[in-house]
């Protein structure tokens, strides 16, 4: 028996529109649970490193977000697998930048 969520998401059946590439490895990150849905999020650590390319390794995505340098709709969010969803904003404080 299972006990509790899923950790596990493979990369071939993760959503479309994180645009990840089918052969760059087994797993996806799986986002955790939050106040969207599976199909209709993206973990912080998709955007951060293969959308915005502020990073290129989960370990250095690891120090940005536990830098607290994130946030997601005015929050600091330490969970690098926090699932950020449609009209969230999400602010870099280094750069000033708003998404």
């Amino acid at each position: 028996m299972a006990r509790g969520p899923k950790k596990h998401l493979k990369r071939v059946f993760a959503p479309k529109h994180w645009l990840l590439d089918k052969l760059a490895g087994v797993w996806a990150p799986r986002p955790s649970t939050g106040p969207h849905k599976l199909r209709e999020c993206m973990p912080l650590i998709v955007l951060l490193r293969n959308r915005l390319k502020y990073a290129l390794t989960y370990n250095e995505v690891k120090m940005i977000v536990m830098q607290r340098l994130i946030k997601v709709d005015g929050k600091v969010r330490t969970d690098m697998t926090y699932p950020a969803g449609f009209m969230d904003v999400i602010t870099i404080e280094k750069t000033k930048e708003n998404f």
